[in-house]
C-alpha cells in the first residue's frame, strides 16, 4: 500500500508540475525553431544541398565533430527546411546507425521510410538493396539518406554498404540518392576504404565544441522555453554550463542535466532548480552514460579498459603504455583470444582518452624516451557494471 501511494504522488507531482512548463523540449530528440552558434554550419549544409532545389543532385556530404556540438540537430532542422519548400520532389531517409548496426536493419530503415515493405529479416542484403533501388527509382525525385554514428556501423560491419550507397546512381534512371555521413569519431576517416572516402567526403563540415558561454547562452534560452519563470536559479544554469563545457563543450549533455535537475527538483516538491540538483543530476547522468558507453565498445577495448583497471589495483607509482600492453596480452591469454599489436592498442588508448574514460599524458622516460602516463578518468564501478555485461570477458573482473 505505502508503495502505491508513493507512486500516485509521484503521478500527481508531475500531471501539476511546478518546474516543467513543457518538459518535452529539453528532450533528446527535439529540435528547435532556433539553433543559436550554429549559423555558420546551418548555412554551408544549406548552400551544398540546395542545388536539389533545381533538380541536381547535391554532393555527397560528411559531418564530423564531438558528442553534443549540433550535429544531427543541424541537419534535422537544414532538412526539414528544405522539405518544407521542396514538397515531394525531394525525400529523406534519417538512419541512427547506433540503434540500427547491421547493414540489413539499415536498409530496412531506409526501404521503410521511403514507404517500401520488405521483411524485418529473412532476405539477403543484395535482395534487400535492390528492392530499395528500384522504390527509390520509382518516380524522378531525389533522396537524401542520412546515416547519423555512421562510424558504428563501419567499425562493427566494414565500408561495404557505404560504398554501394555512394554509387547507387551509376544504376539509377528517373531518381537520385545523395548520402549524409555524420560521425562522433574525428578518427573515422581511417576505417574507410580510399574508394569509399573519396566517394562519401565530397563535402565535408566540421563541427567545433561549444564554448561555456555559447552553453549558458543555450540554456538559458531552452530554460525560457521550458521551464516555469522563477523555477531555477542562474547559478544552477551556469553550473550545467560549466559541467558540458569541461566535457568538451557537449551540448547534449548540458540540456541532459538541466533536464535530470528538474526532475529531481520536482520530484522533491522543491521550489526551483539548484546547484545541488545540477551536481546530483550530474553524478547519475555519469554513471548512466559511461554503464552504456562500455557496453557497446569492442572486445578489445574493453580488455584494454579492464587492463587499466588491473594495474590500478596494484597501485604502480605511475600506469605506462607498456604496462597496459602486458597486462592486456596476460588477459587475452586467459580466454584464448589472439592479442592486437601495442600499435593498435596504443590508437585504442586514444580512442578511450577522446570518450573521457581514461585521461593519457605524455610523459619522458629519459634516455628510455616517451610515454604515456595513463589514468582511470571516469567512475570505476560505472566501467565494470559495463564490462560485465559482456560474458567473454566477464570472468576477468577483478574483485577486492
Amino acid at each position: 500500500m505505502d508503495t502505491l501511494r508513493s507512486l500516485e504522488e509521484i503521478f500527481v507531482k508531475f500531471s501539476k508540475p511546478r518546474i516543467f512548463r513543457a518538459r518535452e523540449l529539453l528532450l533528446p530528440d527535439y529540435v528547435p525553431e532556433d539553433l543559436p552558434h550554429r549559423e555558420k554550419q546551418i548555412l554551408k549544409l544549406g548552400s551544398l544541398l540546395a542545388p536539389a532545389m533545381a533538380g541536381s543532385r547535391p554532393s555527397n556530404i560528411f559531418i564530423y565533430g564531438l558528442p553534443g556540438t549540433g550535429k544531427t540537430a543541424v541537419t534535422k532542422y537544414v532538412l526539414r527546411k528544405m522539405l518544407e519548400k521542396a514538397g515531394d520532389r525531394i525525400q529523406a531517409t534519417y538512419v541512427n546507425c547506433r540503434q540500427n548496426n547491421t547493414n540489413y536493419s539499415v536498409l530496412f530503415e531506409i526501404c521503410t521510410q521511403l514507404g517500401e515493405k520488405v521483411p524485418f529479416t529473412g532476405l539477403s542484403l543484395a535482395e534487400l538493396f535492390k528492392r530499395m533501388r528500384r522504390k527509390i527509382d520509382s518516380k524522378a525525385s531525389l533522396v537524401i539518406v542520412v546515416l547519423d554514428e555512421v562510424d558504428h556501423l563501419v567499425k562493427k560491419n566494414g565500408d561495404d554498404l557505404l560504398y554501394y550507397l555512394t554509387r547507387i546512381n551509376l544504376d539509377l534512371t528517373r531518381a537520385k540518392v545523395s548520402v549524409i555521413g555524420v560521425t562522433n569519431d574525428l578518427k573515422f576517416m581511417e576505417y574507410l576504404d580510399a574508394r569509399v572516402k573519396s566517394s562519401l567526403c565530397e563535402e565535408e563540415i566540421v563541427f567545433p565544441p561549444y564554448t561555456y558561454e555559447e552553453l549558458e547562452d543555450i540554456l538559458k534560452k531552452r530554460a525560457e522555453q521550458a521551464l516555469n519563470p522563477g523555477s531555477y536559479t542562474e547559478e544552477a544554469i551556469r553550473l550545467c554550463a560549466a559541467i558540458a563545457a569541461r566535457q568538451k563543450g557537449d551540448c547534449r549533455l548540458a540540456l541532459d542535466i538541466l533536464l535530470k535537475a528538474a526532475d529531481l527538483a520536482e520530484l522533491e516538491g522543491a521550489p526551483r532548480i539548484e546547484e545541488n540538483h545540477v551536481s546530483r543530476a550530474y553524478k547519475e547522468l555519469e554513471k548512466d552514460v559511461v554503464v552504456d558507453l562500455v557496453k557497446t565498445m569492442p572486445l578489445h577495448a574493453k580488455l584494454v579498459l579492464l587492463s587499466i583497471i588491473h594495474l590500478t589495483k596494484e597501485k604502480p607509482k605511475i600506469i605506462i603504455t607498456g604496462d597496459v600492453y602486458r597486462k592486456y596480452k596476460d588477459l587475452c591469454k586467459k580466454i584464448g583470444l589472439d592479442a592486437l599489436t601495442q600499435r593498435r592498442v596504443s590508437d585504442i588508448l586514444s580512442d578511450l582518452d577522446t570518450v573521457g574514460l581514461i585521461s593519457t599524458k605524455i610523459v619522458s622516460l629519459g634516455r628510455y624516451g616517451r610515454t604515456k602516463r595513463i589514468k582511470i578518468a571516469a567512475s570505476e564501478k560505472a566501467i565494470l557494471e559495463g564490462i560485465k555485461e559482456d560474458p567473454t570477458v566477464s570472468t576477468l573482473l577483478p574483485f577486492p
